[in-house]
């Protein structure tokens, strides 16, 4: 793991082998929401949309489901936590219950707390849930819901029931001082695998303490008014994602390493001694790993594999459609063989892709068609075993007779594209500018408007130099043809600053 900050942003990247899967960036002046807990107002009750719309004090007003504000919860199984990863789920679900209306639960003016669970985007505003979740390095203590599991990535069973019986005797379940009144609940988070009583306890004093606090302040304060603001990212990602699979953490930054160093003794003091700060000077700790570079790539459609396949990303406003070629590589035996080892590359990739540019909603991956079938099948457990090494929500569809195979991923923050990138000004997000050759063409039509309206024997064209060398050259025909039709001499010149698609005519 490698810890960036500078007084402007904090960037954080995890590497696998050397290759970014993870990147994770905050700007200190538009930090991140999830996590945050405020109080606020009720604004409008929508019960055509089982819905509220909620004043916390942000530009815009929060957005309620009915589903996230409902006395009981059905399942935890979205539960999530601050990085907007999902990571853990319960193992002992309330029984199913008739969700009541909207308009039954809240009336416009009525003032609840409420936890950001998706940050706002350009177009909506932030997503709210009445079932605040506070999570501690081992615990994720639930004030509002009597539920109690482990975290879906401890696998054992033997351990599963091992926690579930620490859960039961902690505070929180037997209502002691846990601070949720006897009706809170707690889920394991997977850091808690193997460990004690001692740990959940410690976890458990923290995060009640810490409930209490936010319930007192919302006792004196009115909406709409910020309660808790989670940890900032480098604090957070380290109590979320540091474990002992981890070789080290290299951070930039004196002050940061300080307070990762303090936090860490005081929540796991075995992971100390693997961050290490970068003091070179020559290079930054990003430039030092490649990470920039890989970064870039990131940004691209294209991405291309090691064999010489290449695989192309194509986010919508529906879905992400991924493509698989073969591209430069033609294989060794025979086209079936080809196809396979390509596939098979690819999903490893494509995993990858995914997880370090949060691609989010319904992925639909377009595999190259395979005959056998027991190709298509170890493909698609290749693609299952790389999707269990991403923490978001994941569901994975067997491949089609097409080759296609989708997925629904869960996110809740921008991903990377939106993150680091705007929509181009050029293009309006299609991604793509009319021709050279449909430039001219339009231009030549305009022009002939023009026809018996010019009373001068000049005519200045200011275009874009890629259209001034196309006019001048290939379609040298189409100036010719407006000179002899307007019965002008046309000069050409060319302004780098003018749009493609651009052109302006001036007598002279």
């Amino acid at each position: 793991m490698l810890i960036e900050s500078d007084p402007h942003q904090t960037r954080i990247a995890v590497l696998e082998d050397d290759r970014l899967t993870e990147i994770f960036v905050e700007r200190h002046r538009h930090r991140g929401l999830v996590g945050n807990v405020y109080k606020g107002r009720v604004t409008r009750v929508l019960p055509g949309m089982q819905a509220a719309f909620v004043d916390v004090g942000l530009e815009r007003d929060a957005f309620l489901y009915v589903s996230d504000v409902a006395a009981d919860v059905e399942s935890m199984e979205d539960l999530e936590i601050d990085d907007g990863r999902s990571d853990e789920i319960g193992n002992n679900h309330n029984n199913h219950q008739v969700t009541p209306s909207i308009d039954d639960l809240l009336k416009a003016g009525q003032e609840i707390i409420v936890q950001v669970v998706k940050d706002p985007l350009p177009s909506k505003g932030a997503r709210i849930s009445t079932h605040v979740t506070l999570p501690g390095r081992y615990l994720v203590l639930l004030p509002t819901v009597r539920h109690f599991g482990v975290s879906r990535r401890i696998e054992a069973e033997a351990e599963r029931e091992r926690l579930l019986a620490i859960l039961h005797q902690l505070p929180a379940a037997t209502g002691g001082s846990g601070g949720s009144g006897g009706g809170g609940g707690l889920i394991v988070r997977t850091a808690g695998e193997d460990k004690g009583p001692e740990e959940f306890e410690s976890d458990l004093t923290y995060l009640s303490r810490l409930w209490e606090k936010v319930r007192h302040r919302a006792g004196k304060v009115s909406a709409p008014t910020l309660l808790h603001q989670d940890l900032d990212l480098a604090l957070r990602v380290v109590r979320d994602l540091l474990r002992q699979e981890f070789a080290v953490l290299w951070v930039d930054g004196e002050e940061t390493y300080e307070r990762i160093v303090e936090f860490l003794d005081q929540v796991q003091p075995a992971l100390v001694a693997k961050v290490k700060l970068f003091r070179q000077q020559r290079a930054t700790l990003f430039e030092q790993f490649g990470v920039e570079e890989q970064i870039e790539a990131a940004l691209k459609s294209k991405v291309w594999l090691k064999s010489g396949g290449y695989i192309v990303i194509n986010p919508t406003e529906a879905l992400v459609a991924i493509d698989v070629n073969t591209g430069r590589f033609v294989g060794a035996t025979n086209l079936e063989d080809t196809v396979l080892q390509t596939n098979l590359e690819a999903v490893q990739e494509i995993v990858r892709q995914i997880r370090l540019r949060d691609l989010g909603g319904i992925i639909v991956i377009d595999l190259i068609d395979m005959v056998e079938a027991v190709h298509r099948e170890q493909v698609f457990a290749s693609l299952e075993s790389e999707i269990r090494k991403d923490r978001a929500k994941t569901k994975v569809l067997n491949i089609s007779e097409f080759g296609l195979v989708e997925v629904t991923r869960k996110r809740s923050r921008s991903n990377l594209e939106r993150l680091l990138t705007q929509g181009c000004p050029y293009c309006s997000g299609r991604g793509r500018i009319k021709s050279t050759a449909t430039i001219c063409l339009n231009l030549r039509t305009e022009l002939l408007h023009l026809r018996g309206r010019i009373a001068n024997s000049e005519l200045l064209l200011r275009v874009h130099p890629e259209i001034a060398r196309a006019l001048q050259q290939e379609e040298r025909a189409i100036l010719d043809e407006l000179e002899r039709s307007l019965g002008v001499h046309i000069l050409i010149q060319s302004d780098p600053e003018l749009h493609h698609e651009r052109f302006d005519v001036v007598e002279v």
